[in-house]
Order: C-alpha cells, then sequence, then structure tokens
C-alpha cells in the first residue's frame, strides 16, 4: 500500500462518517438553536428545556435515516473489501 491510497483510504473514511453523521448533528444543531431563540425570548433558563428535545430530534433522525446511513457504510465497506485483493501485488 502507498502512501497516496493510505491517505485517499483516510480521507475517504473520514468523508463518509461526516456524511453519515451529518443528519443527526444537522437535526440536533436546528433544534438547539430554535430553542436558544426560545430560552432568549421567554428569557427561561431551564437546563433540561434544551437537552431533552435535542436528544428526542437525534433518535428520530436516526431513526428516520438509519436505511440510507447503514446502506452508505455498506457502500464505502464494499469498496473497501473490493480493494483488499488489490493490496497485495
Amino acid at each position: 500500500m502507498t502512501q497516496e491510497l493510505a491517505a485517499y483510504l483516510t480521507s475517504q473514511a473520514l468523508t463518509t462518517a461526516l456524511v453519515v453523521s451529518a443528519p443527526m448533528l444537522i437535526a440536533g444543531m436546528v433544534v438547539g438553536i430554535a430553542i436558544s431563540i426560545f430560552q432568549a425570548v421567554t428569557q427561561i433558563n431551564e437546563m433540561t428545556l434544551s437537552f431533552v428535545p435535542k436528544i428526542v430530534v437525534t433518535a428520530l433522525a436516526l431513526l428516520l435515516f438509519m436505511q440510507w446511513m447503514a446502506a452508505k457504510l455498506a457502500d464505502f465497506m464494499h469498496y473497501i473489501f473490493e480493494l483488499i485483493p488489490t493490496l497485495a501485488s
């Protein structure tokens, strides 16, 4: 395995991880910003008000995007497994 291939595979793995985690992170961020604005407007400083909805929305995003995320990860692993025989030569 060359250094270029190792760098490319590392880049692809990090990109895949970022793409797969993006729906949950974006959903949590949007809800967090909305709750922060609500707390600023109403001056309610309840700590659980910010954590519970973010956890619920993140779990819902996980359930909604789980099939897509699994397909992306399976495609990446299929690519890696196809690449293994070419590394020996």
